[in-house]
């Protein structure tokens, strides 16, 4: 670490986060559970397989078009236990709150939560409430946890993927990034920038029902696509090949990109993942996914490559040149999640 301090880059989802978890945080808590850095922990009790995350959220705004601060962070924890293949089943929901916060206000949260968990079908079993003085918090942050059980027979993991599998997209990118900075912002664009939070987990449970090849699966949160399938490269150890041309991309988010000069690959998305699977099932999993409608518009985006070249993602572009895709060293759009 060449920083003394923390940076608001160090929580954004790219290099430096990577560094941060890396170079701190792995060394003194490193073991068989933690090293694959999932978006959750892998393990077995007896003869169930489960799955264990945890999350917190402290977006600003706290209400944005789409939902609020307690929807998402339903969402983001159930979509992070069905990454790993798992069924979401429990949630814990930890508050600090920031003294004189609205009571009226955390009430809608309230509400906004229970009613995703519903949604999702799983149950909030556990908590804890703490407030600090004025000033101490931005208003209000959540911490939670989720637990679920693992049925697919074979492993989800980076580890898994496989030199020619396909890369399956749920959906549109960049929605989530662009509502939270134009609210955030006041920029004043209007008609159809929204968030895109969403649980996953119906989908993904669809997927796993249909494909037998799936081999990982990541929501695409922080850092957006082009962080995660630059993680995801790095980790496996393998060529990436994604086409431009191919990425689903709302006009709405596409227009607030080009007149800000943001780029939609690293803009944050709250109900987006992509899958790796075995070529031969990739149009079976794509059909399964668009039962759900949360992916509707699923779509392959490349393949793993079969070339010497490791640890690195190539997009095509409209024009046929070559862009390789780097997780961004800089903060873009801090507290998106």
């Amino acid at each position: 670490m060449k920083y003394e301090h923390i940076l608001l880059a160090h929580g954004g989802g790219g290099l430096l986060t990577n560094q941060l978890i890396q170079e701190v945080f792995l060394p003194a808590f490193a073991n068989p559970l933690l090293t694959p850095l999932g978006d959750g922990a892998l393990m077995q009790i007896g003869q169930e397989k489960l799955c264990f995350t945890t999350d917190s959220y402290v977006v600003h705004p706290i209400f944005f078009p789409g939902g609020n601060i307690g929807s998402l962070a339903v969402h983001g924890t159930v979509n992070d236990v069905s990454m790993c293949g798992g069924t979401p089943l429990y949630l814990s929901a930890g508050f600090i709150l920031e003294e004189g916060f609205p009571l009226a206000d955390l009430r809608k949260i309230i509400e906004a939560m229970a009613q995703a968990a519903r949604q999702a079908q799983v149950h909030i079993v556990t908590g804890d409430t703490k407030v600090v003085p004025r000033g101490a918090a931005d208003g209000l942050f959540i911490n939670t946890a989720g637990v679920g059980v693992i049925r697919y027979p074979s492993p989800i993991a980076t580890a898994s993927i496989q030199p020619g599998d396909v890369i399956i997209l749920n959906g549109g990118i960049g929605d989530h990034g662009a509502a939270l900075v134009n609210a955030r912002e006041g920029f004043g664009f209007v008609g159809g920038l929204e968030s895109d939070s969403a649980p996953l987990n119906h989908l993904v449970a669809a997927v796993l029902a249909a494909v037998d090849s799936v081999h990982a699966m990541r929501d695409c949160t922080r850092g957006g696509l082009g962080t995660i399938l630059a993680e995801m490269a790095e980790q496996a150890n393998m060529l990436m090949e994604i086409d431009e041309t191919r990425l689903p991309v709302r006009e709405e988010v596409r227009g607030f990109c080009e007149v800000l000069g943001f780029d939609p690959l690293f803009l944050a998305n709250e109900g987006k993942m992509i899958l790796f699977c075995a070529e031969k099932d990739g149009p079976k999993a794509v059909e399964a996914m668009r039962t759900s409608p949360y992916g509707k518009d699923a779509v392959i985006i490349g393949r793993v490559g079969q070339a010497a070249a490791r640890g690195r993602v190539i997009m095509k572009n409209a024009i046929g040149g070559f862009r390789e895709i780097t997780m961004p060293a800089n903060e873009l759009l801090p507290r998106i999640c």
